[in-house]
């Protein structure tokens, strides 16, 4: 009988013992956790799901945030944009300034209008210096355009203009009448633009980076000159015929095309349309710009509103006689004497004739072009290291006076080595290599100081009151002394040779005693301090650093806070309740003006 058939039976086999391998092992042990786990627990889907309002609402602030964080990064590209644009008026303005100079050496431009070499200093006299009378009429010219038509038909006009001035230009009608008409019809395009554009620039820029956009104009011009030192180097090599210098004149249709073009991209400056009763446009025009219609948007639009009706009060009944009154006339003539000090350190003149002052240092020949050329990469990396890195970081005073000194020395020893070490016919000496050094280092001084600073120093002296014609004086004392030079420079240089830089260098002395007894320090103060300055209420604020005035003013706020927080702890107690009241309601508040 078989043992299989009987329940119970042992096999004869399993009548020793058999050792289990360690995989069976574990295996059974595994199998019992599960069980047991199984049997002792419940599933997390069988218990009651309660709503986590917690995560939901971090899930909706990140919601937020990723939609604030991108409508933030498209205003900032927008007003990227508008800076672009505008900044091409910077660049047409350099680029205008700086290639005249080289035109007046070519060969070429002498055969086509046909006039010796004993008239070439006139000619290059009136060439530059009627720009400069141009310039001078169009800053004056576009406020009754600007005013009633708006910022974008006024650059619009600008485009125009100087784009009409340029065809002239480069026209070879063998007229230097024709060609002067052109260069003043540039003029009122170049000064009317460079009025408009701050003011297009500062209406629509966010606050946080409005002084970063201000400087760009200032970058762009010294690009715009550097272009124009390379192309003018370039295009010597042409062939001496007219389109030698044709070609460079022309290319300055570039940036005032791209200019006029680009403002059909842009809206009109919100605080125009705001100022003309247009509510709804200019509602539109700050949503573009700010790429939404969000709570902050609205608030900023009633901080214009708001701006635009204080402004409206500070300025009822004013009268021109009141910028003749003793503290008005004291900023005017401080005004002007800034731009005339920045036209007087020389640093102009070498922009407008580069390649003639190096003539002087390194005698002549076509490395002038090129010397030139450098100077411009020079201002370019000098003026974005300021930029970048000094621009607020000192105060002004300081920094206006240790530039001219510099410069002082610059000059003075250029004229001692010219005078003593003239140059020679087709050779470069130790002399000339470092004469040319030191008008680099010159130029870095100049854009370290006298050549950003005189614009935010003439903004900052005048009072609400009277800000918009006294920076309008100040511009225009800028184009008058601009005119000046440029007109008087090439009869300096033709009359006195070397003396020249000596003229300067004196002159620059000059600027640093006017620096030290005439100018305030503005740096780290508010407005209203230094109305009070002017005013007369507190002269012992005029002079020091910026560090100094900073540290002054934060411990003066520390002590005038003092009472302010035992007040304020005083009545801590009895305001938490109505706070907690009152705080629901005081989020629902709408701004006026929300439509």
């Amino acid at each position: 009988m078989s043992d299989h058939g009987v329940p119970g039976s042992i096999s004869r086999s399993s009548t020793h013992p058999v050792s289990a391998s360690p995989e069976s092992i574990l295996s059974a042990w595994r199998a019992r956790l599960t069980s047991w786990w199984d049997r002792s627990s419940t599933s997390y889907s069988q218990l009651p799901q309660v709503p986590d309002h917690r995560s939901s609402r971090l899930d909706s602030e990140t919601e937020e945030m990723t939609i604030e964080v991108a409508r933030l990064s498209k205003a900032r590209w927008r007003t990227y944009w508008l800076a672009a644009v505008l900044c091409c008026g910077g660049a047409l303005f350099g680029y205008d300034s700086g290639v005249i100079g080289g035109v007046l050496t070519f060969d070429s431009f002498q055969e086509s209008f046909q006039f010796t070499a004993a008239q070439k200093t006139r000619i290059s006299a009136i060439a530059v210096g009627i720009q400069q009378a141009g310039a001078l009429a169009g800053c004056f010219l576009v406020w009754p355009v600007t005013n009633r038509w708006g910022r974008r038909i006024a650059m619009m006009l600008c485009s125009v203009v100087f784009c009409i001035g340029v065809v002239l230009e480069v026209i070879d009608t063998h007229s230097l009448a024709a060609f002067y008409a052109g260069r003043v019809i540039c003029g009122l395009g170049v000064g009317a633009s460079a009025t408009v554009i701050p003011i297009y620039m500062s209406e629509m820029s966010p606050k946080e980076i409005r002084g970063q956009l201000g400087s760009c104009y200032q970058l762009t011009y010294t690009i715009g000159i550097l272009a124009s030192y390379w192309i003018d180097y370039g295009v010597e090599k042409m062939p001496s015929s007219a389109k030698q210098w044709q070609l460079p004149i022309g290319l300055q249709l570039v940036p005032g095309v791209l200019m006029g073009l680009g403002m059909f991209t842009l809206d009109e400056s919100v605080r125009w349309l705001l100022a003309h009763g247009r509510t709804a446009e200019a509602w539109r025009s700050l949503v573009w710009i700010r790429a939404g219609d969000g709570l902050a948007v609205e608030q900023e639009f009633e901080e214009m509103r708001r701006g635009l009706e204080e402004e409206r009060h500070v300025t009822a009944g004013f009268h021109m006689r009141e910028l003749l009154e003793g503290p008005n006339m004291h900023r005017l003539l401080i005004g002007g004497g800034i731009f005339l000090a920045q036209q007087s350190t020389g640093s102009t003149a070498l922009a407008y004739f580069g390649p003639q002052f190096f003539s002087l240092i390194v005698g002549p020949g076509e490395k002038n072009l090129l010397l030139t050329g450098i100077f411009g990469a020079i201002k370019v990396v000098s003026c974005l290291i300021f930029v970048v890195f000094m621009s607020d970081r000192f105060g002004r005073r300081p920094m206006l006076a240790g530039g001219a000194a510099f410069m002082s020395v610059c000059m003075l020893a250029t004229a001692a080595v010219v005078k003593s070490y003239p140059p020679k016919d087709g050779v470069v000496t130790a002399a000339g290599v470092g004469t040319v050094a030191l008008i680099y280092l010159d130029i870095i001084a100049y854009n370290f100081s006298w050549g950003p600073l005189p614009w935010p120093c003439t903004s900052e002296i005048f009072p609400t009151r009277i800000r918009e014609p006294g920076v309008a004086f100040g511009v225009g004392s800028q184009w008058l002394f601009n005119f000046i030079w440029s007109f008087s420079t090439p009869y300096i240089m033709a009359g006195i040779g070397w003396a020249t830089f000596l003229l300067f260098g004196l002159l620059d002395i000059l600027i640093v005693l006017f620096t030290y007894f005439c100018l305030k320090e503005t740096a780290g103060k508010t407005l209203e301090e230094i109305n009070e300055m002017f005013d007369g209420v507190d002269p012992d604020a005029e002079q020091g650093w910026k560090d100094d005035t900073v540290r002054d003013a934060s411990l003066e706020s520390q002590e005038d806070e003092r009472p302010q927080v035992l007040d304020a702890v005083e009545s801590d107690n009895t305001s938490k309740s109505s706070q907690s009241k009152n705080f629901p309601s005081h989020l629902e508040e709408s701004p006026a003006g929300r439509a």
